[in-house]
């Protein structure tokens, strides 16, 4: 797959106007999820919560946000591994549980966004009005959330033509609504049967459905807001890319931003000791069952040339028999 397209290599236009109603349908899915995070407290409150709705919204939010930082993230957008088509298939139908649009807009945007990270023509760099307090917290709101509502938006044809053209991915992209319809009412139904009664259908729509697509939507978003501003930037990069450790577990990894722009093609994001990456996790345990292949795991000598503090080069991580997920939590 093609993992960051050439802004000179084609001649296909960068964005092309939104589909008319689409701010519209953004609006609904963007404020009803944000609405039920509201009411959680007071729902909580009034009894409105059980353990079945907890571990129904813990699975379906690793389903949804693996999805996007496993399969639409490494593998789709940045080819760090390769798949069985019916693998491939399985991680995009889970990336789309997370209601953040298809895989092809999803994988156009974010590749745009590496081809002009933080400069003119990323399509949600927070940097974009300026370096004032005021200018940069105006572009927090519309890296995190503004730019979705954007009247143009970037071009599948020039930086996804690879998914467009797979047939599979493409009935994926189809089916998209019905697969939004069915990872709402789907927690519903658990619920419903779990406990065998209307409240537990109700509750569990609310929590593991709505609820938990907010969760995974504004993790998510806070990649392309928070972590392009605050946090650490131990590697060089051309960008305002950073690393937040408080973001590592609910975001499965992606939080170390700043070496995924240093190394985009990386299939572990997290190469420092102690720096815990779920993900790559992951795709490790994909490797060993033969469902992942062409893994590019990081190059120890090239990421030590890239960091600011040649003290931190003992520290870098890369992949060995030796070296597993768990150990990352070790100095």
């Amino acid at each position: 797959m093609t993992a960051i397209v050439n802004e000179q290599s084609t001649g296909r236009p960068v964005t092309e106007p939104m589909a008319t109603g689409m701010r519209t349908t953004i609006g609904v899915f963007v404020a009803v999820p944000l609405l039920a995070v509201v009411l959680a407290i007071p729902v909580a409150w009034g009894g409105w919560l059980g353990w079945t709705d907890l571990v129904l919204a813990f699975v379906f939010y690793v389903i949804a946000a693996g999805g996007i930082t496993v399969g639409f993230h490494r593998h789709f957008t940045h080819g760090s591994f390769k798949a069985p088509t019916w693998v491939s298939v399985a991680l995009a139908v889970a990336g789309s549980t997370a209601v953040q649009g298809s895989l092809g807009q999803w994988v156009a945007d974010h590749r745009r966004h590496h081809a002009r990270s933080d400069e003119e023509g990323d399509p949600h760099s927070p940097w974009r009005y300026g370096t004032s307090r005021r200018a940069v917290a105006k572009g927090l709101v519309y890296a995190h959330v503004g730019w979705l509502f954007d009247g143009q938006q970037t071009s599948i044809e020039r930086y996804a033509p690879d998914i467009r053209a797979d047939a599979a991915l493409q009935r994926v992209s189809r089916y998209f609504p019905l697969i939004v319809l069915s990872t709402i009412l789907l927690p519903a139904i658990l619920g419903g049967l779990l406990t065998w009664s209307w409240q537990g259908a109700l509750t569990a729509l609310f929590w593991a459905g709505v609820v938990r697509i907010a969760l995974v939507h504004h993790v998510t978003w806070s990649i392309n807001s928070i972590c392009h501003v605050f946090g650490q930037r131990p590697f060089r990069t051309r960008d305002m890319a950073t690393n937040n450790r408080w973001l590592a577990l609910p975001s499965l990894g992606e939080s170390w931003h700043n070496l995924h722009h240093a190394e985009p093609t990386a299939a572990r994001h997290g190469v420092l000791r102690g720096q815990v990456d779920i993900s790559a996790g992951v795709i490790r345990a994909m490797e060993r069952m033969r469902l992942a292949r062409d893994v590019r795991w990081p190059n120890p000598a090239r990421l030590a040339a890239k960091l600011k503090d040649p003290a931190l080069q003992r520290r870098i991580r890369g992949w060995s028999p030796a070296d597993e997920p768990g150990a990352a939590a070790t100095t």
